[in-house]
C-alpha cells in the first residue's frame, strides 16, 4: 500500500524508547521519527513502553519530570496506535523459527499480518535478534 506520504514503518517498543530516551540508537531512531510516512505502534508497544518508563523512574534512572516530558514526546509524536493481533497463521508459520522473546515473536507476527495489506511495511527495531529475524522474513532493513 503506497500511503503517498512516505514509508509505512512499523515502530516495536526499542525503536520508540529511543526517540524518548537518550540511547545508542537515538540518532538513528530520531531520522526516522522526522520521516514523512505513516508510523505505526501498537498497544503491545505501547504497554511496554510505559511500563519501561515506570521502571526508570522507579530506578531513578529519569526524574518524574523527564518521566512526564517523554510521555509527552511519545504522545505528541507521529504514531498512529494500533489495537489489533497477529493472525493466528502467522504465528503458527513462525513458530520455532527464530527463538525470539514472547513479545518480539509477537511484533514479528503482527508485522508480517500487516504485511499483507501493507507490502511495503517497515519493522523499526533496535533489537538484534528481532531485526535478523524480519530481514530473514523479507523485511526490508531500515538501518
Amino acid at each position: 500500500m503506497d500511503t503517498g506520504i512516505g514509508p509505512s514503518i512499523y515502530w516495536d517498543a526499542s525503536a520508540v524508547l529511543s526517540t524518548l530516551v537518550r540511547d545508542s540508537h537515538s540518532d538513528a531512531a530520531l531520522k526516522w521519527v522526522q520521516k514523512e510516512g505513516l508510523h505505526l505502534v501498537s498497544t503491545m508497544a505501547y504497554a511496554e513502553i510505559l511500563a519501561v518508563l515506570d521502571r526508570m523512574e522507579k530506578e531513578r534512572i529519569l526524574t518524574k519530570v523527564l518521566t512526564e516530558s517523554a510521555l509527552q514526546a511519545f504522545a505528541e509524536g507521529p504514531w498512529r496506535f494500533l489495537t489489533l493481533c497477529p493472525a493466528r497463521e502467522q504465528i503458527d508459520s513462525l513458530r520455532g523459527k527464530y527463538f525470539l522473546r514472547g513479545a518480539d515473536f509477537w511484533h514479528l507476527s503482527l508485522a508480517r499480518t500487516l504485511k499483507k495489506e501493507i507490502p511495503d511495511l517497515i519493522l523499526l527495531s533496535f533489537n538484534g535478534k528481532l531485526t535478523e529475524a524480519a530481514k530473514k522474513e523479507g523485511f526490508p532493513s531500515p538501518l
